[in-house]
């Protein structure tokens, strides 16, 4: 592996998490109502590893060739037998296979075919696929997840699929490093959700909202899962892999 600036990675991730901690203790939340996700795109197993030897369990992935070329090397890495990884970027149907068994959760389900791939594929490993549905909390054209009107029919097809568990929904805000004007868009997120509860019957005890720049705003509006990479890892290479 390559060499890993430790120390720099220890301040980083020390420094998130005691803003994770502020912002709980301002929401009147325990430590356990939030996981902190480090989202490790484009870094390397070896800044990965370092990571997770200091206790962080959570790590999110973009791409599907780079996500599971880590599993791989990392699967008896000593560090990494507690990890648990999340799929965090837009998936296509054709590579769900990839995907599905391989994730502790996958956080963007955003159409009935990609639900159907994986169903398929966690069906035929005999497993049941924790997932989120993304919505496009801002209706933006260019953005992959579900618009809200179109939310209720998805989750009732997730739903009906026995090989997925639907555990709660994921957006990505048309604002970014903007807590303030994000914090709107985490809010309506929590309004889809509850409002999702009765027509499934489930619990959806997921919001997966939040990044580097307005993660502490996303906590107070509810977030249960939140994704930051570039204060953990700092600045990201250039994009090698797909």
């Amino acid at each position: 592996m390559d060499a890993v600036d430790v120390p720099a990675l220890r301040r980083r991730w020390e420094s998130v998490r005691e803003r994770l901690a502020e912002s709980l203790r301002r929401a009147g939340r325990a430590p356990q109502d939030v996981a902190l996700i480090a989202v490790s795109k484009l870094h390397s197993a070896g800044e990965v590893a370092a990571v997770a030897a200091m206790g962080q369990v959570d790590f999110g992935e973009n791409y599907v060739q780079e996500a599971c070329g880590k599993q791989e090397e990392l699967a008896l890495h000593p560090a990494c037998r507690a990890m648990r990884w999340h799929f965090i970027g837009h998936l296509q149907s054709r590579k769900a296979a990839q995907v599905a068994g391989r994730f502790a959760l996958v956080h963007t389900v955003d159409s009935r075919r990609l639900a159907e791939a994986l169903e398929k594929r966690a069906a035929a490993l005999g497993t049941v696929q924790p997932v989120l549905i993304q919505v496009n909390i801002g209706a933006e054209p260019q953005k992959s997840g579900v618009m809200e009107d179109g939310l209720p029919a998805l989750a009732e097809a997730v739903c009906a699929l026995p090989h997925l568990d639907l555990q709660g929904l994921m957006c990505l805000p048309p604002v970014f490093d903007n807590g303030p004007l994000a914090r709107p868009h985490f809010a309506r997120l929590r309004e889809l959700r509850d409002a999702l509860r009765p027509l499934t019957g489930l619990p959806l005890l997921h919001l997966s909202m939040g990044m580097s720049g307005d993660f502490e705003e996303a906590v107070l509006e509810g977030a249960t899962l939140i994704r930051v990479g570039t204060d953990i890892f700092g600045p990201r290479p250039p994009k090698t892999l797909a």
